[in-house]
């Protein structure tokens, strides 16, 4: 008696393999559709890259305003220069009591000799040695605990009888944060505005792919595929557009950086000063890339569904 041997018959694929190939390949097809269009695919890209670079650079630039204008800490400092007679012992116990205020977040205490040090950093060594004796008093640089509480603070200051003259330029600290604010503001608003050039940008190219394939949807809806199906090689077209504009805009940042980095280097020499442009670090562009990313795959979302609400057949 002979075995009867059974023929197995391959398995089905899984539902996730058929979602991953299917995503997969509508990953290489749109890859390719925007390859066979070099000049169109260029022009998307780069009117794209430079609808982003301009508010990202802006950004950047607010961001090295506000470091080389000094943190915002330090433009709340308030200077308190004490009296002549007063013992660098007594300056440091009086620091000690202002730490202990609530208002007060620290209290730095700067000798004579620092101050006189400075001075001749700042050039004025020869007026110095003229005086002969260090004309400089102690002087105690308070910060206050809380924003807006500088005024306030800087009258208790004058009042203490140790205290000589309070320098507090709260005038100038309030125009530079309304200046900063100012310019952050301005690019929020940039950065919308030029957001929402760019998803139509995106959107109006995907149209135009998808008017030049009408027909080819068409049969695919006749034939009872997904809108989902027919939605993703589109979907990551957007994708691949907003990739490529990411990457164009942190190009156009970063050769704009490299451009202005020596002649700002050197202004701030000039000025005595170790300022350096800071561009974006590699946490940052990343951030930029995934946004672009997800501009792109949003522009061709919208555009795909609309064409295929208009177009999707309908039982009579």
């Amino acid at each position: 008696m002979s075995t009867a041997k059974k023929a197995t018959a391959p398995s089905a694929p899984s539902r996730l393999r058929v979602w991953f190939d299917q995503h997969l390949h509508s990953l290489a097809f749109s890859a390719g559709r925007a390859a066979g269009k070099p000049w169109a695919t260029l022009l998307t890209v780069a009117v794209m890259g430079l609808a982003l670079a301009l508010p990202l650079g802006l950004s950047i630039v607010m961001d090295n305003l506000r470091h080389f204008a000094g943190s915002v800490q330090q433009s709340r400092e308030i200077s308190v220069f004490l009296k002549q007679d007063v013992a660098m012992p007594a300056a440091s116990m009086l620091a000690g009591q202002l730490r202990g205020r609530a208002g007060v977040a620290a209290v730095e205490v700067r000798t004579p000799g620092q101050g006189l040090a400075e001075l001749r950093e700042a050039g004025l060594g020869e007026a110095i040695d003229a005086l002969g004796d260090n004309p400089l008093p102690a002087l105690l640089v308070v910060t206050p605990a809380t924003a807006g509480d500088e005024a306030r603070l800087a009258a208790e200051l004058e009042a203490l009888p140790q205290a000589d003259l309070v320098q507090h330029d709260a005038l100038w600290r309030q125009r530079l944060d309304a200046w900063l604010r100012f310019g952050q503001r301005v690019v929020q608003v940039l950065s919308v505005l030029l957001g929402l050039g760019a998803l139509l940008v995106v959107g109006n190219t995907v149209r135009l792919d998808i008017q030049s394939r009408r027909e080819e949807i068409g049969v695919l809806q006749l034939l009872g595929a997904s809108d989902g199906f027919i939605r993703r090689p589109f979907l990551y077209l957007g994708a691949w557009y907003g990739l490529g504009a990411g990457v164009l805009a942190l190009l156009l940042i970063g050769g704009a950086g490299a451009a202005l980095g020596g002649p700002l280097a050197a202004l701030s020499e000039s000025y005595g000063s170790r300022f350096a442009l800071k561009g974006l670090d590699a946490l940052h562009s990343s951030m930029v890339l995934v946004g672009t990313v997800l501009m792109g795959w949003l522009g061709a979302w919208a555009v795909t569904g609309h064409f295929l609400r208009q177009t999707r057949p309908t039982e009579t």
